[in-house]
C-alpha cells in the first residue's frame, strides 16, 4: 500500500479532501492523542491548541466514523427560554420517543439566546449524545462544524430564523394558522381586528401576521398598522400591548394574540378595563395550551401540534444518526387548525 501523501503536496481546497487524525495532528504540530482528546471534548487541553485543531477539524470537513463515534443514551434538548407550558409540551414529546429508545433527555437553555453559547457545543462534545434537538433557535458555523465532526446529528424545531437548505427542521403551518384565526373572526362579522405578534426576528411570528395580514386583504378589509403590536410571546407583553389595544380611540371588536400566553394577559387588560369576553371582545390565541381549555371563558386558539412535532424532531434525529452518510437537510411542517371555543362571538352592537 503507497504511503499517504503529505499535506503540502495537496491542493488548498480543503473541503475537497479528507485527512486522518494522524495528518491533521501533524499539521496542527501536536500528538494524534491530543486531537483525539479535542474530538471527545476533553477538558486537559490548552485552549490555543483547542482552536486550531478545531479549525483544521472544521476546514477539512472531518467526520468521525460512525464506528468510531460511540454515542452515550442521551438526547440533548436545547431552549432558548425554558419557563412556560409550551416547554412543557415539547419536552413531553421528545420524551415519548427517548423513552421507547431507551434514552434520558438532557435539557439546556440558552438564557434567552438564539444561538448557545461555546461551552455548550464543547458540553455537548464530550457528552456524545445520540443528537441534539435545538428549540427556536440555531447553531453558528463553528458549533455546526464541531458536532459534525463528532457525527452529532442534529434537528431545528420550530425555527427562530430560515434554518438554511441543509439543516433538517420541523415546523408548522404558522401562516395558515394566523389566516384562519382572522378569517374566523371576519366571518363572525368582525372588521376592526387587532393583533398581538412574537418577536420580529422570529420566523413563526412574522408568518402568523402575514396570515393575519392576508385574511383581511383578502376580504377587502383595511390593514391597520396601529393596531399590530409586537410582543415577545410572554404574558405581561399581552397585558401591557393588550391596554394598548384596548385604550385605542377606536378599539378593536377583537384580537389575534400570537400565543396562548399573550391571549391570557389580554384577558387579563380586558377585564381591568371592564370589557366582557366575547361580548365587548373577541380573542384568539395560538399554540392551544391545555390551558386554554380552561380559562373562563375557554379560549378559542390555533392548535400548534407541540408534542406531535417534538416526537417528529426526536425520531428525525435519531434517524439521522443512523445513517452512514446522512442526508440533506429536511423540512417538515405540520398542520395547524383552528379550535372555536367561547372566547369569540358576534361584535356587539
Amino acid at each position: 500500500m503507497k504511503p499517504a501523501k503529505p499535506m503540502e503536496s495537496r491542493t488548498t481546497d480543503r473541503s475537497s479532501q479528507t485527512a486522518t487524525l494522524a495528518e491533521i495532528a501533524r499539521e496542527a504540530g501536536v500528538s494524534a492523542p491530543t486531537v483525539s482528546k479535542v474530538l471527545n471534548g476533553r477538558a486537559d487541553v490548552a485552549p490555543a491548541t483547542r482552536t486550531r485543531v478545531e479549525e483544521l477539524l472544521r476546514d477539512y470537513g472531518y467526520r468521525r466514523r460512525r464506528a468510531e463515534a460511540t454515542r452515550s443514551p442521551l438526547i440533548d434538548l436545547v431552549f432558548h427560554e425554558l419557563e412556560s407550558a409550551w416547554a412543557m409540551e415539547v419536552i413531553r414529546g421528545v420524551e415519548n420517543v427517548a423513552r421507547d429508545e431507551g434514552l434520558s433527555v438532557v435539557l439546556s437553555e440558552s438564557a434567552g439566546r438564539l444561538t448557545p453559547g461555546r461551552t455548550w457545543a464543547d458540553q455537548v462534545a464530550a457528552r456524545r449524545p445520540h443528537g441534539v434537538i435545538l428549540v427556536l433557535s440555531r447553531l453558528d458555523e463553528s458549533q455546526r462544524a464541531l458536532l459534525t465532526s463528532r457525527s452529532i446529528p442534529f434537528v431545528v424545531l420550530d425555527p427562530a430564523g430560515d434554518p438554511g437548505d441543509d439543516v433538517p427542521s420541523i415546523g408548522a403551518t404558522n401562516w395558515h394558522g394566523g389566516l384562519a384565526a382572522t378569517r374566523h373572526l371576519i366571518e363572525l362579522g368582525h372588521t376592526r381586528i387587532g393583533a398581538i405578534s412574537g418577536p420580529s426576528r422570529m420566523m413563526c411570528s412574522r408568518a402568523r401576521v402575514d396570515g393575519f395580514r392576508a385574511a383581511l386583504e383578502t376580504a377587502g378589509l383595511p390593514v391597520d398598522p396601529e393596531l399590530i403590536k409586537v410582543g415577545n410571546f410572554h404574558h405581561e407583553d399581552g397585558y401591557r400591548l393588550g391596554r394598548e389595544l384596548l385604550g385605542h380611540p377606536d378599539r378593536p371588536t377583537a384580537v389575534f394574540a400570537g400565543n396562548d400566553l399573550q391571549a391570557l394577559g389580554l384577558y387579563e387588560a380586558a377585564r381591568e378595563l371592564g370589557l366582557r369576553i366575547p361580548d365587548d371582545l373577541s380573542v384568539v390565541g395560538f399554540d392551544d395550551l391545555p390551558v386554554a381549555r380552561w380559562v373562563g371563558p375557554p379560549l378559542t386558539s390555533v392548535r400548534q401540534p407541540l408534542t406531535e412535532m417534538a416526537e417528529a424532531a426526536a425520531k428525525l434525529v435519531l434517524e439521522l444518526g443512523r445513517q452512514e452518510q446522512p442526508s440533506a437537510g429536511t423540512r417538515v411542517e405540520l398542520a395547524t387548525r383552528l379550535v372555536v371555543r367561547s372566547s369569540t362571538g358576534v361584535p356587539s352592537a
